[in-house]
């Protein structure tokens, strides 16, 4: 059985799709053994493919955003999709059915430092007519270091990715107000990313065949069964806070059945980009992008 290597630039439930190729079995179907890490803090994933410890990463388009603007050709390229959504939530301290986001202006928020989740999270605060500026950020690089401000009192909001959020409700720390995602609608919001090399060989057309099953799997199947499958890869999360947090990306719908990055989901990340002053240009898809290896 060959073995490829995937790498993770964060590891959470939001990332089923990848995870369950592995946890469902689909990559033993067709003769792989996944081997998987996490890389370091701070670290693009795309890292692991330039030096050829990965043969597939867990990244976003913006990898490709910030190569193009320093005037370099993306060394891999984006070729399926894994999320179509964002999928971070905001946790209050308090349940608020009657949230709205005009009362994060004056509020102080636990929020990750920089990067996407800090682009999309102002994209998405300008999409709800909110002044970012009137926030109060208590900012961090590291999910961990979020999660634990919050549950020592840090914050009256935190933003967070499943299944965070679902375990501080069971926990008792806090309650889902919002998800940032229906704030913005589809996009790239994270991708598959590999060399074009690898793209010609017949393990990635396999991956791809393993990967095309997997993503029916996650809109076909129970969360329940889905959570039971991955519990391994999360010892320190509660197997129904786990189901919770799969089956509200199932209705979000940041699963779709498709596999291919759309050019309707590139052009709304570029234009979260182009808000954030992120972008020297708009960028043209084939330039980040290409079509999934073709598997028949």
């Amino acid at each position: 059985m060959d073995t490829i290597r995937i790498q993770f630039t964060l590891f959470s439930a939001f990332y089923s799709p990848l995870i369950a190729t592995m946890s469902g079995g689909f990559l033993k179907a067709e003769g792989l053994d996944g081997q998987w890490s996490v890389a370091p803090p701070g670290v693009s994933a795309l890292a692991a493919l330039e030096n050829g410890s990965a043969h597939v990463v867990q990244s976003a388009l913006s990898q490709g955003f910030a190569s193009l603007n320093k005037g370099e050709t993306p060394s891999a390229v984006h070729f399926a999709q894994i999320n179509e959504m964002d999928g971070f939530f905001l946790t209050g301290r308090e349940a608020d059915p009657d949230f709205n986001w005009k009362k994060l202006e004056g509020a102080e928020v636990v929020m990750f430092k920089e990067g996407q989740p800090l682009a999309m999270f102002k994209y998405a605060c300008h999409k709800a007519g909110i002044d970012f500026a009137k926030l109060k950020p208590i900012a961090f690089t590291a999910a961990a270091d979020i999660d634990r401000a919050f549950r020592q009192g840090q914050g009256r909001y935190v933003q967070q990715q499943g299944p965070y959020p679902q375990q501080l409700q069971a926990d008792g720390v806090g309650h889902v107000v919002a998800q940032v995602g229906r704030q913005i609608g589809p996009c790239g919001f994270s991708s598959l990313a590999a060399t074009r090399e690898w793209l010609a060989s017949d393990m990635a057309k396999a991956f791809t065949r393993a990967y095309k099953r997997t993503r029916r799997y996650m809109n076909e199947t129970p969360a329940a069964e889905i959570a039971r499958a991955e519990k391994p890869y999360f010892p320190n999360i509660d197997e129904a806070v786990l189901a919770d947090c799969i089956a509200t990306y199932q209705q979000l719908g940041c699963w779709t059945p498709h596999v291919e990055i759309t050019a309707a989901a590139f052009e709304r990340t570029l234009d979260v980009y182009e808000y954030n002053a992120l972008l020297k240009q708009r960028y043209r898809y084939e330039q980040v992008c290409t079509l999934p290896p073709a598997t028949q």
